[in-house]
């Protein structure tokens, strides 16, 4: 929800070749050869499919779009498509959110004004979720350049991803054992917005999951699963918003393997996916637990632990050359 790009950067490249998307600039990745490059394979189409349903479905389930992205062109043997198709494709889910709850987002914005005009800025519950919105975002914002330089190199190892998929689950099971799950949206106040949104800040660390950690933070206050789940995404809108506008800047220096039809059906995959991920989860949660989603971290979790023990996976696979800044980070 991680703000993306997460665990990447976007370098340059050199001089542009074939049909596929390329920018000017300056780095040491090549661009790739062979038919993925120049589009005439449909293995193209179908890696990009694959890769867009990753996005769409794991950017909003509380499972790391993270670990899924690096280590699904791993383990299939596949090119690392690079950060310019993760930025474009992000666009996709970003739309997704937007869209889902584009009348949520039209009530809490006119509540916020017309609270500000009778001055009465906590008049009403969707005028308070608005700046429990706002306030959430700050912890993250300013945690993400504080630490800019350790989530830009020690935290990248997967290593780290796969610790953090294992200590989210043990905390999300905790909060499912532990809290109440009797509040509703309308009951909360600027503490739960403050705490909620220092959750938020841990999806700084790869691997953590934004809408897994906003979770977790909600239900320790004691929120509804369902409740929860819907402030997370609410949450996320600025976040992820930013984020996917801030990685735009990359692109004129970025090159991907992908040709534009490649991209665009990747994107419009994660966006029909992420609609059907933010959708199903929210039925999901109104009658089961999440302990499906922690059997899940704790699992890929260890498997990555093994795979990495076992030479099968790099510590630094799906990572390009330089460094992701931590703005970039928040959404997954």
């Amino acid at each position: 929800m991680g703000l993306t790009a997460y665990g990447r950067t976007l370098g340059g490249f050199d001089a542009p070749s074939g049909p596929g998307i390329h920018w000017s600039g300056h780095g040491d990745l090549p661009a790739p050869p062979g038919p993925w490059h120049e589009g005439r394979s449909p293995m193209g189409l179908l890696r990009a499919v694959v890769l867009g349903l990753v996005q769409g479905i794991t950017e909003f389930l509380p499972i790391s779009s993270t670990a899924h992205l690096r280590i699904t062109p791993e383990l299939f043997g596949w090119q690392d498509p690079g950060a310019a198709f993760d930025a474009i494709i992000q666009l996709g889910t970003v739309a997704a959110v937007l869209v889902f709850f584009r009348h949520d987002i039209v009530r809490l914005l006119r509540a916020w004004v017309e609270g500000i005009q009778r001055r009465e800025p906590l008049g009403t519950t969707e005028s308070r979720l608005a700046w429990f919105v706002l306030v959430g975002t700050i912890p993250v914002v300013v945690l993400g350049f504080v630490f800019k330089h350790a989530i830009e190199t020690t935290l990248r190892s997967l290593y780290v991803v796969a610790a953090a998929m294992i200590g989210l689950a043990v905390l999300l099971a905790a909060a499912e054992w532990t809290a109440r799950h009797s509040r509703r949206l309308d009951d909360m106040t600027w503490k739960d917005g403050w705490i909620i949104g220092l959750w938020q800040a841990l999806a700084l660390i790869p691997g953590s999951s934004r809408s897994g950690t906003t979770l977790t933070g909600g239900l320790w206050r004691g929120l509804r699963r369902e409740d929860a789940a819907r402030y997370s995404f609410l949450l996320s809108i600025p976040a992820t918003t930013a984020a996917g506008l801030f990685q735009l800047r990359h692109l004129r220096h970025a090159s991907t393997p992908f040709t534009v039809g490649e991209l665009a059906v990747a994107t419009a995959v994660a966006f029909v996916s992420g609609m059907l991920a933010i959708g199903g989860l929210l039925r999901y949660l109104r009658t089961r637990t999440t302990l499906v989603f922690v059997v899940y971290r704790l699992g890929l979790g260890v498997l990555l632990l093994a795979l990495l023990h076992a030479g099968r996976l790099r510590p630094d696979a799906g990572l390009e050359t330089g460094a992701t800044s931590a703005t970039e980070r928040v959404s997954r």
